[in-house]
């Protein structure tokens, strides 16, 4: 019982594992190994030897080391510049309606949409391309994002940058981000 779980919503969990000598085929780059679990239902496990479920999945991606950390450099270039876009737009707000921000109100900031100008959406589009270049099975078959496929808010990009940082693991429960990420998996 004490390894059991439970998980209210939907929710994808990351985990990476960067192994010290072993390589899958014979690669001479550098790959980890990507580890996630995800449910499409509440879940509630409360004996791990008879659990079963239709609603839970996992499953692995080996991926090189080089392209999670160029990516990771990116969603966190693309994170800071969503945030000037967000400061910029409430600085604009209190100078024109002489209102200040109070700051219980901060964190719904970070869960409100986002509304990207051209050069951010861009830079938004090549990113997200990446993303799903290195997840989907077919990475070959992957066109480029016409549209972004999910709410972006301050907390779905640093879900994104968290996902792709390899000394870390973490937990996606924005909806739109999830079934977009669920998808790839496929």
């Amino acid at each position: 019982d004490s390894r059991a779980a439970n998980a209210s919503n939907k929710e994808i969990n990351i985990q990476w594992y960067i192994p010290s000598l072993a390589k899958p085929s014979n690669d001479t780059e550098t790959k980890v190994l990507l580890l996630y679990a995800y449910n499409t239902k509440p879940v509630k496990v409360s004996n791990t030897k008879t659990f079963s479920s239709m609603s839970v999945f996992s499953g692995h991606l080996w991926i090189p080391l080089a392209r999670i950390i160029s990516l990771q450099k990116k969603l966190s270039d693309l994170k800071q510049q969503v945030e000037m876009l967000v400061q910029s737009s409430t600085s604009f707000l209190e100078q024109s309606e002489s209102l200040k921000i109070i700051p219980s109100k901060k964190p719904e900031m970070n869960v409100a949409k986002v509304h990207l100008d051209e050069k951010t959406e861009e830079m938004a589009k090549r990113c997200l391309y990446e993303v799903k270049a290195l997840l989907s099975l077919a990475p070959a078959l992957s066109f480029p994002l016409t549209e972004i496929p999910f709410d972006v808010t301050l907390q779905s990009l640093a879900s994104l940058e968290d996902m792709f940082d390899p000394a870390n693991g973490c937990t996606i429960t924005e909806e739109s981000l999830f079934n977009w990420i669920v998808s790839l998996f496929h």
